[in-house]
């Protein structure tokens, strides 16, 4: 059903990351994903989206724009049918006016006594943070600085130093 909500809106349909991922005008707007305990359709730009009955969520503590709609059966997606299309259709044209979502600068993100040691011992592998995308940077700041203890987060950032060599992110 919110397949073809989303193909009857105009949205081509792809997969990205195992799952199907509408685009418009090339732009990613939603993914729909399955969960063992709900499935939900993900916009990335969720956060523009006006949500008057608060029925968006945001997935976790640390998501700058994405917002999504959780559901546990066909009857929770007939039941905010009307609410889905309009999601679909306000996420449309705010791809078509080229609104942009304001994201927190990496400055914002305190960056651990641990790191700040290892790029001191290792210009290369300074380098090599300061080279990956913001997102992948802002990923590694985030899983290390979670840890409550410095030999965790020491453990974190040596086990992670080849995938930042080879310019990869946290999860890839």
């Amino acid at each position: 059903m919110l397949r073809s909500m989303a193909l009857e809106n105009g949205f081509k349909e792809v997969i990205k990351w195992g799952m199907p991922c509408y685009t418009y005008n090339g732009a990613n707007v939603f993914i729909i994903s399955a969960f063992k305990e709900y499935c939900s359709i993900n916009f990335f730009k969720g956060s523009l989206l006006n949500d008057a009955q608060q029925l968006l969520i945001k997935p976790g503590e640390n998501t700058q724009g994405g917002r999504q709609l959780r559901f546990t059966n066909l009857a929770d997606i007939k039941n905010l049918e009307k609410s889905i299309v309009s999601f679909l259709k306000e996420a449309k044209n705010i791809e078509e006016s080229g609104k942009k979502m304001e994201k927190k600068n990496l400055d914002e993100l305190p960056i651990p006594l641990e790191l700040e040691i290892r790029f001191k011992k290792d210009p290369v592998f300074k380098k090599a943070f300061k080279a990956l995308t913001p997102g992948r940077q802002r990923g590694y700041l985030i899983f290390f600085s979670a840890a409550k203890q410095s030999n965790t987060r020491i453990s974190r950032i040596e086990k992670n130093i080849d995938n930042i060599l080879k310019g990869k992110g946290l999860n890839e």
